[in-house]
């Protein structure tokens, strides 16, 4: 079982590297092994958080970058994840069992769409000047809309990302690296939020904690290599076929 998730959470973490979606690989095989739902959630995102701050490192510097700026962003997305965590806490194992299934098909289908979300952002950036970039601090909608996002990423995740990315790209921004560094600097307010919720609640598996982690750091470390020898779109389809089976395998363990 270690061994194999070591390999799962290195998979996980060169996934991140370069798509994200790397929690379609960790969860379901945390739930493979019998681990109870709602620890197999926490013990992956437990395990997945550095990269989420590796990630935030990376585009820190970026073009017009200002933390002050991007404070209210900061803090509505921690306290969605607590909201999230506590009420993932809250609903149970029973309740959160059965809308595992869904979360998982879920997630896949967000990651699905991904290409044609990034290609459509592509284009309107293209055609749109940067000169009117707004930021993070200074767009309501942009604010209430993380709001949501901080809560399901606090209370699962998977697809967070690529859904945040979704609303910046609708709410006016075009600067791709900007709107990753908005989306990172999230995924590291919800997730630190929602793992120290889950540490205190004693609802993660530290030993598999130790092991996933170690294999994420080091697929995150090495995962543009990898990702040149595999490439990308096969990559991306390895993640597609993880999601629709584990949901399908989900749902019948649960519903038959």
């Amino acid at each position: 079982m270690y061994l194999v998730l070591a390999l799962v959470a290195f998979a996980a973490g060169v996934v991140n590297s370069m798509a994200g979606g790397g929690t379609l690989l960790t969860f379901p095989s945390l739930l493979a092994f019998g681990v109870p739902s709602i620890t197999a959630n926490a013990t992956s995102t437990v395990a997945l958080v550095p990269g989420s701050f590796s990630a935030f490192l990376g585009l820190r510097d970026a073009e017009g970058a200002r933390l002050r700026d991007d404070l209210p962003l900061l803090v509505v997305s921690a306290v969605g994840g607590l909201v999230g965590a506590l009420l993932l806490l809250y609903v149970g194992d029973a309740v959160f069992s059965k809308l595992v299934p869904w979360l998982i098909l879920g997630a896949t289908g967000l990651f699905l769409v991904r290409e044609p979300l990034s290609r459509w952002q592509e284009r309107r950036a293209a055609s749109a000047p940067r000169s009117n970039e707004p930021r993070a601090g200074f767009h309501g909608a942009v604010l209430v809309g993380q709001l949501f996002l901080g809560v399901y990423g606090g209370f699962f995740g998977a697809g967070s990302g690529i859904l945040m990315l979704a609303v910046l790209g609708l709410f006016g921004y075009r600067d791709i690296h900007q709107m990753n560094r908005l989306k990172n600097l999230a995924n590291v307010a919800f997730n630190t939020v929602a793992s120290v919720t889950f540490i205190v609640g004693r609802h993660v598996e530290w030993r598999l904690v130790a092991v996933m982690m170690g294999g994420a750091i080091v697929g995150g470390y090495g995962g543009s290599g990898i990702a040149k020898r595999i490439g990308q779109a096969n990559v991306k389809r390895i993640v597609i076929a993880v999601g629709i089976a584990m949901g399908i395998y989900t749902l019948v363990k649960t519903y038959a």
